[in-house]
């Protein structure tokens, strides 16, 4: 199969004690890594590899770091990975930075100033960091790209999603995230997945104002798939719902100060 293999997991769960082919063309290669935790939080991490180069999305905590090294080794040599994209400075996402610096000192590190200045409390404060805001895309050395898209207060002050323009997938950190009891790779049900949705966004996303200059963001885009940073993956037939849920979702101050919302 070619292209996009989302639809292939979207009613059985694959062996995921490996990683997970999830897009596949012309040697540009999306896998899910995923950190195996047995919670309703479980964490997602991404590899693109594009060519003879790759990049790795939200590495996660340290805990994980053997594991999720495993897997990158099964697909590319670590030194060939062309940076870390840290969409925000949150444990879950980052702390396994100190131990990716470790091994390679000189490993790029894509994030924005707002996390930048946060990471280095994980105990290495000298890195090679690519300020997003101010450079907001990556090519590789074949010429594919990802550009940055930052999405101010969802939910942190200084958090981003990421485009792959080669395959239209959307790295989306937090955004999108959901808490499920019953983890499922892909969404299968998106109306069921609401629920699960609601419990994370609802809590940790500042305000359907912010959502709304996202989406604002994010429409002109073709967008083939969602990969949030826990819970399920967002498959293509579901793109307008997802985008539909964020610009009309009321969270965060909208439900703490109701009688403020003009």
């Amino acid at each position: 199969m070619s292209g996009n293999w989302i639809s292939a997991h979207r009613e059985l769960n694959p062996d995921t004690s490996h990683p997970v082919l999830l897009y596949n063309h012309e040697n540009h290669q999306i896998y899910w890594l995923g950190i195996p935790e047995h919670t309703a939080f479980r964490s997602n991490t991404y590899l693109l590899k594009s060519g003879n180069q790759a990049l790795l999305f939200d590495p996660g905590h340290r805990a994980y770091f053997g594991r999720v090294l495993e897997r990158v080794k099964q697909i590319i040599d670590p030194n060939q990975i062309l940076g870390l994209v840290l969409c925000h400075q949150d444990p879950d996402v980052a702390a396994s930075i100190v131990d990716w610096l470790q091994l390679n000192p000189s490993l790029p590190i894509f994030t924005t100033p707002r996390a930048h200045i946060l990471l280095p409390y994980y105990g290495n404060e000298d890195y090679n960091w690519h300020n997003i805001s101010a450079d907001p895309s990556v090519t590789f050395s074949n010429g594919h790209k990802v550009r940055f898209i930052e999405a101010p207060f969802l939910h942190f002050a200084g958090a981003f999603a990421s485009y792959d323009e080669k395959s239209s997938f959307l790295f989306s950190g937090d955004v999108w995230a959901a808490i499920q009891l019953k983890w499922r790779l892909v969404v299968e049900n998106f109306e069921a997945h609401l629920e699960d949705l609601d419990i994370f966004h609802k809590d940790y996303m500042a305000s359907n104002i912010a959502c709304r200059g996202l989406v604002e963001k994010l429409r002109p885009l073709q967008i083939n798939a969602i990969l949030p940073q826990h819970g399920s993956i967002i498959d293509s037939p579901d793109m307008a719902s997802a985008l539909t849920y964020l610009e009309t979702l009321q969270c965060g101050t909208d439900i703490i100060y109701p009688h403020l919302n003009t």
